[in-house]
């Protein structure tokens, strides 16, 4: 299991950030570099737009540039592997409120690709975390801000 300072992700989201890292080196690095050429030929820098606009978008590039490259050096690739009957990294999970019958799917993620509009769950979330490991029929109990909630699993692949 990865310590607290490894991030967790899938192979898909690792290949996204290395897209992401290699398109802020070159493309995004080229356009802010042509406009700073541009501002700078505009004339007066101190109360020039232009230029402090390229220059906080340069800054805010080469921050997520070293966010990116310290993510990827502390990143552990978790495969999605065999289906099995007990929620892990990349397990699907349908589970169901006590009293209620709608069911609500989920996918189990590392936290940096956790997302919520499209039901990915990260495995460190209070929900993700009361998750795993548990199977098909299982009824767990978690805490949330509104109090206690008890859910039955009602599906893993």
């Amino acid at each position: 299991m990865p310590d607290a300072h490894t991030a967790v992700v899938s192979q898909e989201k690792f290949d996204e950030m290395i897209q992401e890292l290699e398109h802020l080196k070159t493309v995004r690095r080229t356009e802010i570099a042509r406009s700073l050429e541009y501002a700078r030929s505009l004339g007066d820098l101190s109360e020039n737009a232009e230029y402090q606009e390229a220059r906080d978008l340069q800054a805010a590039t080469e921050e997520r540039v070293k966010k990116l490259e310290e993510l990827l050096k502390h990143t552990t690739i978790i495969s999605e592997g065999k289906k099995k009957s007990e929620v892990g990294f990349s397990s699907k999970v349908s589970i169901r409120k006590e009293g209620s019958a709608e069911v609500h799917e989920y996918t189990i993620v590392g936290s940096e690709e956790a997302d919520m509009r499209v039901k990915k769950l990260s495995h460190v979330s209070p929900l993700g975390a009361a998750l795993m490991g548990k199977k098909r029929g299982d009824v767990f109990t978690f805490s949330t801000p509104s109090g206690k909630q008890t859910y039955t699993i009602e599906k893993v692949s």
